[in-house]
């Protein structure tokens, strides 16, 4: 996959750059079974599959204090985030939400995905991932 951003993406297969800007979600249907998961596994036993880029809000929640590093790798000035998990049509994907105030998600809220430039700590570098945002903010 050829890259269309400038920044480095946070993982390798995790979800698919376009020249517009905007980014598709990369799952793994398995083979022998038919499930769908995100993110794709290693290895031979799931196909790569687009995912849905809009869903609605299944539960959320505010990450208010640093988390333990590892496995968080964001820097020492912690902020408080909405994380949550989005319902895109049969597999539900957790992301970080942006977009809104930290009070301003509600549960069955239409969400689309969207790419998000995070900072990590040490060696500090900025990677690009992906976030959940409700949907018509910035459109």
């Amino acid at each position: 996959m050829a890259s269309t951003h400038p920044i480095e993406p946070v993982g390798a297969e995790l979800f698919e750059p376009s020249t517009d800007g905007r980014i598709t979600l990369l799952g793994g249907r398995h083979r022998a079974t038919g499930r769908l998961v995100f993110p794709k596994p290693s290895g031979q036993d799931h196909e790569p599959e687009r995912l849905p880029s809009r869903g609605t809000l299944w539960s959320w929640t505010v990450q208010r204090f640093r988390p333990k590093s590892p496995p968080y790798a964001g820097p020492e000035d912690f902020e408080p985030y909405a994380v949550g998990y989005v319902d895109l049509g049969g597999l539900i994907v957790e992301g970080r939400l942006t977009g809104a105030p930290l009070d301003g998600y509600r549960i069955g809220m239409p969400m689309r995905v969207v790419p998000l430039e995070l900072m990590l700590g040490g060696p500090p570098r900025q990677v690009l991932t992906y976030a959940f945002e409700p949907e018509g903010l910035s459109e």
